[in-house]
């Protein structure tokens, strides 16, 4: 049975968290908003952007903000899910006009993953500026590196518009095995790796995990008011199924379940909130996909009533005080099922980064030692990403100025 546990602490240490995790922090200043900061950088030249619907300034998209102060705007790359974030989770994006504003759109998620040289040719300086949640899988940080990797060659400046990483108060999980590299995981970082796109950003460059050992010319405009031990709210959600705070603190855990026959809630009101699948014996809550145009094209078990468990309470309650991955979930769903054997996919190791805890959840493998396996390369990784820090850290110590 799946149990919420709680650490034993005070009524009000808990409602302080709680109130912390999901209050809007107004002091923080992105980096978007910073006009003065990196307007002198693109005045008079070509620019490139990489945008979707989360790109705004207060509530003004950075296009019409830009355009408005009369910047040249060549080209919109969109990523995953598109310009306007109305693609659902692996849906091919299309190059073509945008019909609001008249700019061209160059796909990032379709037929090309990397800006093309002859597209690189048409500007002198690309904008990098979409927000993110902080956990190996999402796409994103893989269209960063292709926007980088694209900007050493041609030898193009790249801005990023830092902005908060609402899971950046942790790190979790096993660090992805470069056999298993795709675009789903394209660098040795654990699942949750707690950086901003920014942090993330001089890593990759400075790490040399570019092709060819390559280096992009970086610049990283800093937020003001932030730092990793902040539980963040993002105004905007970041993409069609991460609708709510409760979904995107549960994605490092849930999304694994894209790698298992079950389904977790996708084409439902509770998308990365539930799990479940049809036939399941045990679970008190109950769910059936439907399609949803844009946001969960044909789901897993589509119009089927799945059982299973309904984990919001999960996020408002224990995650905020004990921010982890959970993968007691998928140990006990495994071990309940009647189809063990159907009940990996082939995505199953992409996710994970590796091969191993697959092997380790087939094998009965308790969660401690599955932990404890973790530790020897997630202990490095922690050192390496200590010297990439742009904000103070959520161990209250800043390593970088």
């Amino acid at each position: 049975m799946i149990r919420f546990e709680y650490k034993k602490i005070g009524l009000f240490t808990a409602a302080l968290f709680i109130f912390s995790y999901y209050s809007l922090t107004a002091q923080i200043i992105t980096g978007a908003q910073q006009i003065d900061n990196y307007l002198p950088l693109i005045k008079g030249k070509r620019v490139g952007l990489v945008v979707n619907q989360t790109s705004v300034i207060n509530q003004t998209h950075l296009v019409d903000t830009l355009q408005k102060l009369n910047v040249n705007i060549i080209t919109i790359f969109a990523p995953e899910h598109g310009f306007r974030g109305n693609h659902s989770a692996g849906a091919k994006v299309k190059s073509g006009i945008d019909e609001r504003t008249g700019l061209t759109i160059f796909s990032l998620y379709g037929k090309n993953y990397k800006p093309s040289p002859e597209m690189m040719k048409k500007m002198d300086v690309v904008i990098f500026d979409i927000q993110d949640v902080g956990a190996r899988f999402y796409t994103y940080i893989s269209t960063l590196h292709y926007v980088m990797e694209a900007c050493a060659e041609n030898k193009k400046l790249l801005i990023v518009l830092d902005r908060p990483n609402p899971n950046g108060f942790y790190i979790d999980g096993p660090v992805l095995d470069m056999k298993y590299k795709s675009f789903v995981g394209m660098h040795p970082v654990p699942v949750v790796h707690g950086m901003t796109v920014g942090e993330y950003a001089n890593m990759i460059n400075s790490e040399k995990w570019l092709k060819d050992s390559l280096k992009c010319k970086l610049e990283v405009i800093k937020m003001k008011g932030w730092n990793h031990g902040m539980k963040y709210n993002l105004p905007i959600k970041p993409s069609p199924n991460l609708p709510t705070p409760e979904s995107i603190a549960l994605y490092p855990s849930l999304c694994f379940f894209e790698g298992i026959n079950y389904s977790l809630g996708r084409g439902t009101d509770k998308p990365f909130e539930c799990i479940g699948k049809p036939g399941n014996t045990h679970g008190n809550y109950t769910f059936t996909p439907r399609n949803i145009i844009g946001i969960a094209d044909n789901p897993p078990f589509m119009n089927k009533e799945c059982r299973g468990y309904l984990l919001t309470d999960y996020a408002k309650n224990v995650l905020p005080i004990n921010p982890s991955l959970n993968i007691n979930w998928m140990i006990e769903m495994f071990q309940k099922d009647t189809m063990q054997d159907k009940f990996f996919n082939n995505f199953f190791n992409k996710l994970a980064g590796n091969n191993t805890l697959m092997l380790q959840i087939k094998k009965g493998t308790s969660e401690a030692e599955i932990r404890k396996s973790w530790e020897p390369e997630l202990s490095k990784f922690k050192r390496i990403r200590k010297k990439y820090m742009l904000y103070t850290d959520f161990d209250g110590i800043v390593t970088r100025p």
